[in-house]
C-alpha cells in the first residue's frame, strides 16, 4: 500500500510540474480515497495487530524453553553447592540451567483462544471493507455534487447569454421609442442577478471541490478538480426487485453485517474459553541444571560442570475447587455477552432494512421529481418563448418577462438537482444489491 501512495503522490507531482492539472474521475476519485484515507490506514493497522493474535493463540500450544545463569562469591561462613557442606572462606561459585514448560490440557481454552483469534481477524477484516464501503458512497455522493454544481454553473451562464441579447435588443427598443426605459432597468435588473447567480454557483463548485479533495485528503485544493464528464440517469433495473428482495440479498454480503454475525461466534468462543476455566489443567516440565564452585581447585571448570549437573521432569496437575466465583462470574458475563452481540445483530439489520426501505422510496419519489421537473421545465420554456413574443411586440412589460425568465432559471436549477438527487439514490440502492459504484 506505501508503495502505490509513493506512486500516486509521484504521478501528482509530475503533473503539477508540467502545468497540466490532473482530472479526477469518479473511479480514480474512489480508488484514491480507498488507498490513502487515515480512517482506513489506522483500521489496518488495527487489522495487523489482531492478526498478530493468532500468532499468540499459536504460541501457547508450543513449550517454553528458558536459559539461566549466575556467579557469586561469598566470603565467611557459607555453604559449597556441589557439597552442600560449610565452609568458612572466600568461594566463587557459578551455576546455569535450561527449563521448559509445556500445556498439555487446559480445559481447550488454548483451542478456544486460537479458533477466536482467527474469527477475530475475519471480523476485522469485515469492519475495515464496512468502512471504505462507506468512502465509496461519501466519495460518489461528493463527487456527484460538484458535477451538480458545475451544470448548474453552465446553465446559469447559458441564461446570461440569453439576458445579454435581451438586453441588447430591448435597449434598441428603448432608443426607438417602442418600450419605456423601465423595461431597459427591469432586464438589467435580471442581468445582475443572473451575475450574482453565476458567482454562488462558482462558489457552490469551488467549496464542493474543496469537500471532495479533503475526503480524498488531497490539500492542493486549487489545482484539484474532476474530469468533465455529464452523466445521464443511468439505466437500471433494481426497481423491479422489492425492498425484501434487495434487503434478503443484502444481508448475505454487507460488510456491517456480517461483521455482526462474526461478534456473536466471538462472544461464543469467550463462553467456551471462561468454562474451560471449570476444568483441570495439565502441565509438563523439564529442568537441567549445573554448578561450579572454586573450593574444589582439583577439578577444572568443564568437569565439574559435568560432574555436578542434573535433571528434573515431571507433570503438574491443577483441579479449580473454589476460586471466589471468579469463574462463574465470567462465565455469566460471556452469556451476557453473547446476548448483547445477538440483539446488535439483529438492531444492525433493522436499521438496513430500514436504511433499503428509505432507499427504496428515495429512488421512487426522485424518479417522479425528475420526471415532474422535465415536465415543468418544458412547460416554462413553452411560456418563456410565447412571452418572449409579445415582449417583442410590446404587448408585455419587462417585469413580467423577467418573471418568464425567472421561473425558467428557477426550472432549470430544479431539473439539476433532482437529476443528481436521483443518480446517487439510484446507485446508493444499487449498491445495497451489490452492484459496484459506476456512472455509465
Amino acid at each position: 500500500m506505501k508503495f502505490k501512495i509513493i506512486i500516486t503522490v509521484l504521478l501528482l507531482s509530475v503533473g503539477l510540474v508540467s502545468g497540466q492539472a490532473k482530472k479526477w474521475t469518479l473511479q480514480e476519485c474512489v480508488m484514491y480515497a480507498v488507498e490513502n484515507n487515515l480512517t482506513i490506514e489506522q483500521f489496518e493497522l488495527d487489522l495487523e495487530n489482531v492478526q498478530l493474535e493468532k500468532s499468540d493463540a499459536l504460541g501457547n500450544f508450543l513449550p517454553s524453553l528458558n536459559a539461566s545463569s549466575s556467579v557469586s562469591g561469598n566470603t565467611g561462613l557459607s555453604f559449597d553447592p556441589t557439597t552442600n557442606q560449610a565452609v568458612t572462606t572466600t568461594i566463587f561459585t557459578a551455576s546455569g540451567g535450561l527449563n521448559s514448560n509445556v500445556t498439555l490440557f487446559d480445559g481447550l481454552r488454548n483451542i478456544h483462544r486460537f479458533n477466536r483469534a482467527k474469527l477475530n481477524a475475519i471480523a476485522s477484516q469485515y469492519r475495515l471493507d464496512n468502512l471504505k464501503d462507506d468512502i465509496r458512497l461519501n466519495v460518489a455522493n461528493a463527487y456527484l455534487q460538484v458535477l451538480s454544481n458545475k451544470e448548474s454553473l453552465l446553465v446559469f451562464k447559458a441564461q446570461f447569454d440569453v439576458t445579454q441579447q435581451d438586453l441588447k435588443r430591448t435597449k434598441e427598443l428603448v432608443d426607438a421609442g417602442v418600450v419605456p426605459r423601465g423595461d431597459l432597468l427591469e432586464v438589467e435588473a435580471t442581468a445582475a442577478n443572473q451575475e450574482q447567480q453565476i458567482v454562488n454557483a462558482e462558489n457552490s463548485i469551488l467549496i464542493s471541490r474543496i469537500n471532495l479533495a479533503q475526503l480524498l485528503q488531497i490539500t492542493d485544493y486549487e489545482n484539484f478538480d474532476i474530469a468533465d464528464e455529464s452523466f445521464e440517469i443511468p439505466p437500471s433495473d433494481v426497481l423491479t426487485y422489492s425492498p425484501k428482495t434487495i434487503f434478503d440479498k443484502a444481508v448475505t454480503f454487507r460488510n456491517d453485517i456480517k461483521f455482526s454475525e462474526l461478534n456473536v461466534d466471538l462472544a461464543k468462543k469467550d463462553l467456551q474459553i471462561s468454562q474451560g476455566a471449570l476444568l483441570p489443567s495439565l502441565g509438563a516440565f523439564f529442568n537441567y541444571n549445573t554448578r561450579y564452585s572454586g573450593q574444589q581447585q582439583d577439578i577444572n571448570f568443564t568437569d565439574q560442570l559435568w560432574i555436578n549437573d542434573g535433571i528434573s521432569y515431571g507433570a503438574q496437575l491443577s483441579i479449580p475447587i473454589f476460586n471466589g466465583f471468579s469463574v462463574k462470574n465470567n462465565i455469566q458475563r460471556s452469556k451476557i455477552n453473547i446476548d448483547k452481540a445477538k440483539i446488535q445483530l439483529e438492531q444492525d439489520k433493522l436499521a438496513l432494512e430500514t436504511t433499503i426501505n428509505q432507499a427504496y422510496v428515495d429512488v421512487k419519489s426522485f424518479s417522479k421529481a425528475y420526471e415532474a421537473a422535465q415536465k415543468t421545465l418544458e412547460a416554462r420554456r413553452l411560456a418563456y418563448e410565447y412571452s418572449k413574443e409579445r415582449f417583442d411586440v410590446g404587448l408585455m412589460n419587462s417585469f413580467d418577462f423577467s418573471q418568464a425568465q425567472s421561473r425558467v432559471d428557477d426550472a432549470e436549477a430544479q431539473l439539476i438537482r433532482t437529476k443528481y438527487d436521483y443518480i446517487f439514490r439510484l446507485k446508493v440502492l444499487e449498491f445495497y444489491f451489490g452492484l459496484p459504484i459506476t456512472l455509465n
